[in-house]
């Protein structure tokens, strides 16, 4: 149940970050194997977004980005999961924490929210720069929730922000939608050769969809600057506790 507070709350908080933290917490902290914790974790993330998501409309998301971001991943995560399926458990944890270390890296880094080189102070859209933009993001992120297990949005978050140009209200929300998306893309992808233990993880997705809902409406009250390097700082920890039982495995 802690791990499943941990994973909602970031969710709920920052609109990403809990996915990745999912599969080591499936992996580590409730036992799970690899092949059973990825799409155990995609279940937690996709529901317990769903459920972030909520507190999160009065703020605003862009639908029309999310639908694209979050189609063009689905199809991707295919091909994520024929990769996970070829590479051993070794090769995909260490694979993890060096996307995780990057993460936390990036979640240091700063950010502008305001506008950006394809989303108008006006909050409109400029599509023709924007959708060659938002296709390449689905695809990278589609392929790493294949691959990973995760939901993207520690991708997705600064993708919305400093490529995109979304501030970071509507960022969040959007990155909330995308992920179930993904989820959901990635669950499917996993279903010919599923083995999840449906206990612990209808235990852990109810425990982080509370989570997600109550810190939901905390972070709109929370600053994005503490959020973020908080954020950061757990990720690098979680990945350096990984790559350790990595090479004792």
């Amino acid at each position: 149940m802690t791990f499943g507070l941990l994973v909602g709350g970031l969710l709920g908080l920052v609109g990403g970050g809990g996915s990745i933290l999912a599969v080591p917490a499936l992996v580590y902290g409730v036992g799970m194997p690899l092949t059973a914790a990825i799409p155990s974790s995609l279940l937690v993330v996709g529901a317990s977004s769903a459920v972030a998501l909520l507190p999160r409309l009065r703020q605003g998301l862009n639908w029309t980005l999310a639908l694209i971001i979050g189609a063009t991943g689905g199809i991707t995560a295919y091909a994520g999961t024929l990769v996970n399926r070829m590479l051993d458990q070794r090769t995909l944890l260490v694979v993890f924490a060096a996307i995780m270390i990057l993460a936390g890296i990036r979640m240091f880094m700063p950010t502008k929210s305001s506008t950006g080189s394809c989303y108008n102070a006006g909050r409109s859209v400029r599509w023709r720069r924007c959708l060659p933009k938002a296709l390449a993001t689905g695809v990278v992120v589609g392929f790493l929730t294949g691959l990973l297990g995760v939901g993207g949005g520690f991708l997705i978050v600064p993708a919305l922000t400093l490529v995109l140009g979304l501030p970071m209200a509507l960022a969040v929300g959007t990155s909330l939608a995308i992920i179930v998306i993904n989820s959901m893309g990635g669950f499917i992808s996993h279903l010919g050769n599923i083995d999840v233990d449906w206990k612990n993880t209808v235990v852990f997705t109810v425990t982080a969809m509370a989570a997600s809902l109550l810190a939901g409406r905390l972070g709109r009250s929370l600053p994005d600057k503490a959020l973020k390097h908080g954020f950061a700082i757990l990720v690098m920890l979680v990945a350096g506790y990984v790559i350790v039982q990595a090479f004792m495995v």
